[in-house]
Formats: structure tokens, sequence, C-alpha cells
């Protein structure tokens, strides 16, 4: 309990001290990690070498996406391609359902991409369509995230999933989970958007923003005349289709049942789909999207802004990461695991742990890879070892890796900075939207056990 407890204070403690004192994210983050050590006796030696491997490891794995979806943003925002592809949208969709249609975007990405990624590559395309439709941004970053978090964690080949499949038995039949899976991701998204639509008219102050051509600030129609001809909507969707379709594709190749067999193809689209690499093919493809006499000079303007975008964005997202290691760890993921594997609930079980340790130490994916394999061992006694008893399984660690989103979380700050959404109401509305479409999964998973069973 001791240890549950010095996670709530701490949790307050960063809410407060960024939303009432205005002390920087990053800041309160890694004094939170710090302190978080000392509150679990992590041995000294070891306090220094946690923070900054965790705070390294999320730079290299997620950083150098961050900065060229960054950049390829700004050129789709400076270009007026972000608003090309907004008029196209609202052509096929309509201008009466702009959170659908982000919610629909975000749940097809995150199958093969990251949510993280998702989230930067796809913001610009966000904000246009919330100046095109004259809703709440509060509301379109909501759908977005809640529809990339949806197959993040349910559908293979995103990596947690696929682990816990591993882990729990049921690798060799990934077919049965996406066809499950996709239908309770599904719900989650829907959940997702029922929530955000509540903010569709909500009257919010975003934080500021050092870029003063941000589209958030701008009037849509002044906006769009003043690029004069827009780029042509196949040019402008390429900086976001062709990372997207070779992340897919890498991810079909990886996939163990080997599609495309093995060798040198099997190799090169595992190289460029390689998230990082994918980026850089999608930057270089925004490149004819630059016009003018001046477009080196353009080009480097605009990358340099691109890094200054991006920099308070990946210190924060680092010490999120340094505070979940810390928290990793400690005893309280050892707590939390063994208060809830003894309450035979069935598929509340894995669903509970998941939840648990998700909100614990922030990451989804770690979360459903140590709960796969924390019950794998139980499936016999909680009457889930048949083939669908697995599926299910994997599905309610998926669902419970959605609870909760918030301070310890890198996506919730990605997020939360890229929308511009202040802390104390990021809580109030990114956490909570988590909470409810990781619930509204679980919720499926379990109607779905009852039925099936």
């Amino acid at each position: 309990m001791y240890e549950l407890i010095v996670l709530l204070i701490l949790v307050i403690a960063i809410v407060l001290v960024t939303a009432r004192w205005k002390i920087s994210p990053f800041l309160a983050l890694i004094g939170a990690a710090i302190l978080a050590a000392f509150a679990y006796k992590i041995p000294l030696a070891e306090v220094a070498s946690t923070v900054t491997t965790a705070f390294g490891n999320t730079m290299g794995n997620i950083g150098l996406v961050i900065l060229f979806g960054t950049m390829i943003g700004i050129i789709l925002e400076r270009s007026g391609a972000a608003i090309s592809m907004a008029d196209a949208l609202i052509k096929v969709l309509g201008t009466r359902f702009p959170n659908l249609t982000l919610t629909i975007i975000g749940y097809i990405v995150s199958i093969p991409v990251f949510c993280d990624s998702g989230y930067v590559v796809l913001n610009s395309l966000r904000k246009a369509i919330t100046l095109r439709t004259g809703v709440s941004a509060l509301a379109t970053s909501v759908a977005l995230m809640t529809g990339l978090y949806a197959t993040h964690t349910m559908v293979p080949p995103t990596p947690g999933p696929l682990a816990a499949a591993e882990s729990i038995g049921i690798a060799d039949n990934l077919g049965l989970i996406i066809a499950v899976g996709l239908p309770v991701a599904a719900i989650s998204a829907l959940a997702g958007l029922a929530y955000a639509s509540r903010f569709n008219k909500s009257q919010w102050t975003p934080m500021a923003s050092d870029d003063e051509n941000d589209l958030a600030d701008l009037d849509y129609e002044q906006l769009r005349a003043s690029f004069g001809k827009l780029p042509h909507p196949v040019l402008a969707f390429l900086p976001i289709l062709v990372p997207l379709v070779l992340i897919c594709a890498a991810s079909i190749a990886k996939l163990p049942s080997q599609p495309l067999g093995e060798g040198t193809l099997v190799e090169v689209l595992s190289f460029i789909g390689t998230p990082v690499i994918a980026l850089i093919f999608g930057l270089l493809s925004a490149t004819p999207l630059l016009s003018g006499d001046k477009k080196l000079s353009d080009f480097n303007d605009q990358m340099n802004e691109a890094v200054r975008t991006a920099a308070p964005i990946l210190l924060i997202t680092g010490a999120g990461a340094a505070f979940g290691a810390v928290l990793a760890s400690s005893k309280l993921t050892e707590f939390l695991s063994g208060s809830l594997s003894g309450l035979g609930l069935g598929l509340a079980v894995p669903f509970l742990i998941a939840a648990a340790l998700k909100s614990a130490q922030g990451s989804s994916t770690v979360s459903m890879v140590t709960t796969s394999a924390l019950v794998a061992p139980m499936l016999g006694s909680l009457g889930l070892d048949s083939e669908l008893g697995m599926v299910l399984s994997v599905l309610a660690v998926g669902a419970g890796a959605m609870v909760v989103s918030h301070a310890n979380d890198s996506y919730f700050w990605v997020v939360s900075q890229l929308s511009r959404i202040p802390v104390i109401t990021a809580y109030k509305t990114l956490s909570v939207a988590t909470a409810i479409q990781g619930t509204a999964a679980f919720a499926t998973v379990w109607i779905l056990g009852a039925v099936l069973l």
C-alpha cells in the first residue's frame, strides 16, 4: 500500500507544480523520477543510470521519429498541403463529422504504426481539419488520440499485442487475434469518439505557441487564401502516405508466418520500413511541396523551426519515460501484480494487472509484455487455456494497457504538447478518454467471453 500512496502523491505533485505554479513539465517529471527513486529505496548507485538510460532509450526509439515527423508537419503547414488534405477529406466525408474522420484515420494508421509516431505525422492534418470545420481543437485531439490508441494495443502487428500473443502462446494464430481485435478496437475507438464529441464547442485556453504561423492561431479562410493555389491533394498526402506504406510493408514482411519469405526483399523492406527511415523518405517526398525561387533557403528555415518546435516535446517525452522507468524498477509493479493475480476473476485478472501496471509505469507495451508473462501460467486455473480463451486474454491485456495514460506515459506528453493542451486540461480529458476506451474494450471482451467460452 505504501508504494501506491507514493505514486498518488507524486502524480498529484506533478499536476500541481505544472498547472498551478507553471513549472516546466520536464523539470517536474525529472524531479518526480528522482524523488520516486528515493521513496522506493532504489539503490543510489542505480538512480542516475535508471533515469538517464530510460531518457536515452526514449530519445533513441522515438526522438528522431518526433523530429522528422515535426519537419514533415512544418512543410505541410507552410506549403498549404495540410489545407489541401483537409479540403480533400471534407469533400469526401463532409464537414459534419470531423471527429469521426480523425478517429477512422487514427484507427487505421495505428495498426502498423506506434501511436506516438502516428500522432506526430497526422497532427498537421488534425489542425487543418479543426480549422476547416470549426470544432474545438480539444475534440479533434481526443478523437485522433483515441483512434490511434485503440488499435495500438489491440491489433497485431503492433509490438505490444504481438508480444502478448507470443507470451500467452497464441502467436501462431495472429489471424484470429486480428479478426477479433479489430471489432473490439472499433468499439474502443467509438467510445473515445463519443467522449471527444463532448468537447466540440468547448471553450479552453491552449498553451502559447512559439510559432507565430501556427495553424491553430489563424482564420481558416484567410489562411487558405494566403497560399494562393494549393498543392494537389496527391502531392499533399504523399509525405504522410509514404512512411505509412513503408512501415506497413515492413510489418507484413516481419510477420512470424513470413508471407514474403526470406532474403534481400525482406531485409530491404525491414530497413526502409523502420519508422525513422520511413519518415526520412516522407520528408524527401515533402520537398516537392516547396515552391518559389528560394526553395533551399525556405527548406533550411523550416527545418530549423522544426528543431525548435520539437525540442521541448522531446525533453518532456524523455523525462516522462525516465519517471516511468523508476516506477518500473521499484516494488510497485510487484505489489500491484501480486495484489491482483490471486483474485480469480477470469478475464478481469489480465485486464486489472495490465491496467495497474500501465498506470504505474506508463508504457502500454511494457504493461502488455509484463502482464502476458505473468498471466500465462494462470490461464488454466482461470479457464482461459482454450484457443479462444487465449485470444480474449491477449485482448483483455490490451484493454488494460490503455488505462490510464497520464504523466508517466510518453504518448500523453506527445499529444498534449503537440496539441498545446495545458497539463490540468490534459488530465481532465486525455487521461479520462483512455480510461473510458480501455473500459469499453474490456467490457466488449468480457461479453465475448461470457457468450463464447
